[in-house]
């Protein structure tokens, strides 16, 4: 089946509110096994809304509608698809009543204009609202379909996943499932090259996409409903890893967040192991995307953000040669401060970054963008270069991404 998806409301096409239902709708239709062939955004106007209708309807099996179903004026997309399939409206007194109990229970007053709620193109197949006043519908006409889902997200993930998903594995017979590889250390060129010919299989296909310093890898198998897609996933994602070896640092489902500081976590808390941060250029970056993730207090020990040379030296015990000798930014002062951190805490690693982010401060001999990442532990203490490039966000971005990075290879390694 091939659908599009069509968003109405001017707040969306004047950029006043981001159009997050159209990314959700996007992954579900992949995951049920629906191509997708377009997005459109258009405003509240009944003529560019059956325009665009009409014109999706021309590619199309089926147009998936949010918004444009509350009380007011503006709101008239169900009123758009019965006229353009030539449909009366007709009041539906099942959804008349149940708007009442809604705006009974939340204590608001029925007013006229809410009737307008409970009207539906003759013969819709009509979707309840759990989770507010506005119903959708599903309109058959001609081999072609329209399915009307309110635009608050909330709203229209309640009624996709309980009425439109299931229709929509009627119709199909057959779901997409994927998985996700994330890949540190080896940029998207090199990636492409490396897994190239992987990419002219239809069934299952490989994509790529960029993110901070890495790349994922999604693969994706199309089956009949109810069969498990894992066989014919599983032989290339063992190929994938194969090639890249240890830059794919993990893989997960599309419902599962999964990121470098997760991942470290786990092995961490896997090991029964601990960690503390010492920052400099990251300022608090790099503690934070650890303590973003869900149980990190079971791992997390302390982090530190000495700025100055003194907080360096006093905090951390960064001793005045080194900082004489090679400067703040440089792999004996990432060392070493790795070294305080892991001391002062008694954590089992610590991890360390300092660095010029920009925009000011770079000098020939150390350039913006030059970054030391250190990690220490039981084994010993390493240091690492980085010549970054992008903005002061980006840069100290990249940096937590590379510290995080060094001390999974260096639990791999022990």
């Amino acid at each position: 089946m091939v659908a599009e998806i069509l968003s109405v409301g001017t707040e969306l096409l004047m950029g006043q509110i981001a159009n997050t239902d159209a990314q959700y709708l996007s992954r579900r239709l992949s995951e049920l096994g629906v191509t997708l062939y377009r997005h459109t955004t258009v405003g509240d106007n009944p003529s560019r809304v059956k325009q665009a209708l009409a014109e999706a309807l021309e590619r199309a099996d089926m147009v998936i509608t949010t918004g444009g179903l509350g009380p007011t004026e503006d709101d008239l997309t169900k009123e758009m698809v019965g006229e353009f399939f030539g449909l009366p409206m007709e009041l539906d007194e099942k959804s008349l009543e149940a708007v009442r109990t809604r705006m009974c229970r939340i204590g608001r007053e029925m007013t006229e204009n809410n009737n307008k709620q409970a009207y539906f193109p003759r013969g819709a197949i009509i979707m309840p609202n759990a989770c507010g006043t506005a119903p959708g519908c599903i309109v058959e006409h001609g081999g072609k379909a329209v399915a009307v889902l309110p635009g608050p997200p909330r709203e229209m993930k309640d009624m996709f996943e309980r009425q439109l998903a299931p229709y929509l594995r009627r119709r199909s017979g057959e779901h997409i499932e994927s998985r996700f590889l994330r890949v540190f250390g080896v940029g998207e060129s090199k990636t492409e090259v490396l897994l190239l010919d992987l990419f002219h299989g239809e069934n299952p296909t490989l994509a790529l996409y960029c993110g901070a310093g890495e790349v994922t890898a999604r693969i994706s198998a199309r089956v009949p409903l109810g069969t498990d897609a894992a066989p014919m996933i599983d032989p290339m994602e063992a190929e994938i890893r194969r090639r890249l070896g240890n830059a794919v640092y993990a893989a997960y489902g599309p419902s599962e967040e999964v990121n470098l500081a997760s991942t470290v976590l786990k092995m961490l808390m896997e090991r029964g192991e601990s960690i503390a941060t010492a920052e400099s250029c990251t300022g608090g970056m790099l503690i934070s995307h650890l303590i973003d993730c869900p149980g990190a207090s079971a791992a997390v020990h302390e982090g530190h953000v000495t700025y100055s040379n003194e907080a360096k030296m006093h905090v951390l015990g960064v001793r005045a040669e080194t900082l004489q000798a090679h400067g703040a930014v440089s792999a004996e002062c990432a060392l070493e401060m790795a070294e305080g951190a892991r001391r002062a805490s008694g954590a089992t690693w610590a991890l360390s970054t300092t660095g010029v982010a920009g925009p000011d401060g770079g000098t020939p001999e150390k350039p913006v963008g030059l970054v030391y990442v250190g990690v220490a532990g039981p084994d010993g203490a390493r240091a690492e270069r980085l010549m970054l490039r992008g903005d002061r966000d980006w840069i100290r971005t990249l940096a937590c991404q590379n510290a995080l990075n060094l001390l999974r290879l260096r639990l791999l390694e022990s």
